[in-house]
C-alpha cells in the first residue's frame, strides 16, 4: 500500500509509460510530462517534471484510489542509495526530506537508475 502519511513505499518496481493508471493524465497540468514509473503490485508512483504522485488502490475491487502529490519545489534535501556489491537481493533508496519536516522514503527493485531520479529531483529542485 502506498500511503505517503507512513513514510516509506517498499518494493517499486519500473514499469513503462504506458501502463501508468489513465487517471493520472487529469492530474498533469500544461507542460508537465512523465518522466519515470514505478508499480508495487497494484500502486504506482510516477515521476514527472514538477513533483511525484502516487496512486494507491484501495478495497478488494480497487475502483476506489488515493491519488498524493510531493512537489519537488518544497523538497529540503535528498539522499539516494545503490545497491552494495554482489547483493542477492540489490535494491536502490530514495531518501526525501521536505521543507516542513516531512519524509519520504522509497525502496526500489530491479534495475532501477536511481542517479537518474537524483539527477530529475537535481534538476527541478535546484532551479
Amino acid at each position: 500500500m502506498i500511503n505517503f502519511n507512513k513514510d516509506s513505499i517498499f518494493n517499486l518496481k519500473p514499469i513503462d509509460v504506458s501502463q501508468v493508471r489513465s487517471e493520472v493524465g487529469s492530474f498533469l497540468i500544461d507542460g508537465e510530462e512523465i518522466l519515470e514509473t514505478f508499480k508495487t503490485v497494484r500502486d504506482q508512483v510516477v515521476f514527472t517534471n514538477k513533483r511525484i504522485i502516487s496512486i494507491d488502490v484501495q478495497g478488494i475491487t480497487g475502483k476506489r484510489k488515493s491519488f498524493s502529490t510531493l512537489p519537488y519545489s518544497t523538497i529540503q534535501f535528498f539522499e539516494v542509495q545503490t545497491p552494495g556489491f554482489m547483493e542477492i537481493f540489490p535494491d536502490t533508496e530514495l531518501f526525501i526530506q521536505y521543507a516542513n519536516g516531512f519524509t519520504a522514503q522509497f525502496e526500489f527493485k530491479g534495475n532501477v537508475d536511481i542517479c537518474r531520479i537524483g539527477k530529475i529531483i537535481s534538476q527541478y529542485v535546484l532551479r
